[in-house]
């Protein structure tokens, strides 16, 4: 009887409903709705069916409103995409019902992540519908209440707070660490041992562990004198040793996604790209402000003042920008144009990601789900960099540069003096050394048959050679499909 009775309540709820009943979207399902299905209703979708307008009574910007559908009924039926009306529309299964209605087919992936979705449940985080003013706001709207979110606000200092244990550590950084755990009812770890200790610095700055002698001589000075003071004189010279900068600059290398070929088919190599390593691993042994770098990777070719290395005679600002060539591309592409917009949309990744943290890539098809940026705000970047061409620059610093230039502009004033005597003294004779019958013009004419000839040999021998090596790998062939006992 509760049985039935349960049946009985399931057939009185309303189909649009049902899904209330089932569990909510997983975190894997909501991201995946995010991704690849939400985008594309709000890109394709949205302008006719939504808060501002029901075409055929169908909305299609919150979950309730997709089940219910419109005239033709329910949009999906979850779990089944081959009775689902948006599947039948955007396959253009029947020739009534084509959607986009302006616009050309989606693309396959497109299609197929939407069956998946229906076929999964059509798992749907959009449980209530949009507001009036979220509807119809604007872009401008969205990026003004976007840009008083706490992670877009400018770094403020903040007061330093006085924990209960101050004699702890009188660094600020320490003192707000000792305050939270005092809130959490915690205390600090007991000093490490001195031989632990130096291990774990060493590890952090140079990714080398210390020598028995290093430990020894660490151990000592901190049990006959100060251990903070042996503490900072370690971290001193392990900060100003060569191994610093190798270790650090490939925490740096894996965010612009350092490598030295292109990847895809061939694996072609990126020429010199070692000096864009050793250039970073230079910059962070000769510590290089962060925003002085930063500019060098963005326009290091373009500053009015480079950073030059005299010891090394090199323009240290132009190599920056190498990093922009640090990207996957195909060798021979077929499509070139789609090539490019992939390896600028891969730059702008980049680029977004290693220095803001945010990911400006995705809003290349739209205006970003989360962040303050903007479809117009990325093609905009993108304009910058497609103004630019990948090239090999020359990286030499500008006294290396101009250094024999004053030696070759005599050497090319001589050049072209004794040129020009030489044409001028010979100018009466060529007309006739040229004219037929002379002795210079048949030793021109002798040659240039003599050319022809060995040319016509070299084609020939060529072409037989070709045509040999076709007729043997075709009695190849052959002799292989009669030996796998195949038809000839």
């Amino acid at each position: 009887m509760k049985r039935m009775f349960h049946n009985l309540l399931l057939l009185a709820v309303p189909p649009f409903a049902l899904l209330r009943l089932l569990a909510a979207p997983t975190a894997a399902q909501t991201e995946f709705f995010e991704k690849k299905i939400r985008p594309v209703l709000a890109g394709e979708c949205y302008e006719c069916h939504s808060a501002k307008k029901q075409k055929g009574g169908l909305r299609l910007d919150w979950r309730d409103a997709l089940l219910k559908g419109g005239d033709n009924g329910p949009a999906i039926v979850p779990g089944d995409a081959k009775k689902s009306l948006l599947i039948t529309a955007i396959t253009h299964a029947r020739d009534d019902l084509k959607m986009p209605e302006k616009g050309v087919k989606l693309d396959e992936a497109v299609i197929q992540d939407f069956i998946a979705w229906v076929n999964n449940g059509a798992p749907d985080p959009r449980d209530t519908p949009p507001s009036a003013d979220v509807a119809a706001s604007t872009w401008d709207a969205t990026l003004a209440a976007r840009r008083t979110w706490w992670s877009f606000q400018p770094v403020t200092n903040a007061a330093v707070p006085t924990p209960k244990n101050a004699a702890w550590s009188e660094h600020p950084v320490d003192r707000f660490l000792v305050a939270k755990m005092e809130e959490r009812g915690l205390q600090p770890a007991s000093p490490a041992d001195p031989r632990v200790l130096i291990r774990r610095l060493q590890f952090a700055l140079t990714g080398l562990p210390p020598t028995p002698e290093e430990v020894a001589a660490f151990v000592r000075e901190s049990s006959i004198g100060n251990r903070q003071l042996a503490f900072g004189n370690l971290a001193d010279r392990l900060l100003v040793s060569p191994q610093f900068g190798e270790r650090w600059a490939r925490h740096w290398m894996d965010l612009v996604r350092y490598a030295e070929t292109h990847g895809s088919e061939s694996d072609p190599e990126i020429r010199e790209a070692w000096r864009y390593r050793d250039y970073l691993i230079r910059a962070f042994n000769a510590d290089v402000p962060l925003d002085e770098l930063i500019r060098e990777h963005i326009a290091g070719d373009l500053l009015p003042s480079p950073r030059l290395n005299r010891a090394e005679g090199l323009n240290e600002s132009a190599i920056g920008i190498a990093s922009l060539r640090l990207n996957e591309h195909g060798f021979q592409p077929v499509d070139t144009l789609d090539d490019q917009v992939k390896t600028i949309e891969n730059q702008i990744d980049v680029l977004s990601k290693a220095f803001q943290g945010i990911t400006i890539a995705c809003a290349r098809c739209h205006d970003h789900k989360f962040d303050p940026i903007s479809q117009r705000d990325f093609y905009a970047l993108y304009g910058v960099l497609a103004s630019t061409r990948p090239a090999q620059v020359v990286v030499d610093a500008p006294e290396l540069q101009t250094k024999n230039r004053a030696a070759l502009a005599k050497l090319k004033g001589e050049i072209k003096l004794k040129l020009a005597e030489a044409w001028i003294a010979a100018a009466d004779e060529v007309p006739k050394k040229l004219q037929p019958g002379s002795d210079a013009g048949d030793d021109l004419t002798r040659r240039v048959r003599e050319l022809e000839k060995e040319l016509g040999e070299i084609e020939s021998a060529a072409r037989a050679k070709w045509a040999g090596a076709r007729a043997a790998r075709s009695r190849d062939d052959a002799t292989s499909k009669e030996l796998a006992g195949g038809p000839l």
